[in-house]
């Protein structure tokens, strides 16, 4: 069972490519962030003729998650996380496919910083950490797969200097994931390659695809029963460097 996290920057403007990935890799579940559109015009006639289930939770012009599933439509359990009954983002979407829990995630970004985005991505990833936490309660297989907008460690960049003063890279936003990873998550791209190195985001700017000038944004974070059926995990990055791509690779999870 191949499961991707895919921020795919606006699923309007990269419909073609997506029905491309789905029609060429047939992941058994796609994880899908940054929609950028509402729940009346997400695509969902063209992700059905693609042979895929979905469920999504859209916001206009920005955010957005969805779970897709191939040949079998997700059963919704949550939209949104408990703790500030006035966020109105669209982040959080979890899903039941075939007794597999998932959850599509799209951490705030926080720049620029200090100020209230990045207080808002900190509180936002503590209310991560609580629902991650009743999660491992239920002792089931559990995937929580997203763009976190958080690079873990030095070597999940190409750059430790170009990217010290961004939010994504700031010692109290690795400390939030790292708490969330320490409840007793595995964090399935790490796990297959520990050395780093391993980028799933390329900017557009200063070509930073040329160069592969990229970092590791995007992780599936693993409960221990779905942990104990890893197979592999990888970033399909050539999908990166297609016509009109996203900005993002596709990143994913194999399990038994």
């Amino acid at each position: 069972m191949k499961i991707v996290s895919y921020n795919v920057n606006g699923i309007k403007a990269r419909l073609p490519r997506l029905i491309e990935y789905l029609t060429e890799q047939q992941p058994e579940i796609v994880c899908l962030q940054e929609l950028k559109t509402t729940d009346e015009t997400f695509p969902i006639t063209e992700i059905r003729d693609a042979g895929y289930g979905a469920v999504w939770h859209g916001q206009k012009g920005f955010n957005g998650v969805a779970v897709l599933a191939k040949g079998v439509e997700p059963v919704e359990r949550q939209r949104g996380l408990a703790g500030e009954s006035e966020d109105d983002h669209s982040r959080y979407l979890e899903a039941d496919v075939d007794g597999l829990i998932v959850a599509s995630i799209y951490l705030p970004n926080g720049n620029p910083l200090p100020g209230p985005k990045f207080d808002y991505k900190l509180r936002w990833i503590e209310r991560l950490t609580t629902r991650a936490r009743d999660l491992l309660g239920e002792e089931r297989a559990v995937v929580l797969a997203g763009d976190y907008n958080v690079i873990p460690n030095d070597d999940d960049t190409f750059s430790v200097r170009a990217m010290a003063s961004d939010a994504l890279m700031q010692p109290e936003s690795r400390s939030g994931f790292r708490a969330l990873v320490a409840q007793g998550w595995t964090d399935a791209l790490r796990t297959r390659h520990p050395k780093g190195g391993v980028w799933t985001f390329w900017d557009y700017q200063a070509g930073a695809w040329q160069r592969d000038a990229g970092f590791r944004i995007d992780h599936l974070l693993l409960s221990p029963i779905a942990a104990d059926r890893l197979v592999d995990a990888g970033v399909d990055k050539e999908y990166r460097g297609r016509e009109k791509a996203s900005d993002h690779a596709p990143t994913w999870a194999r399990l038994r």
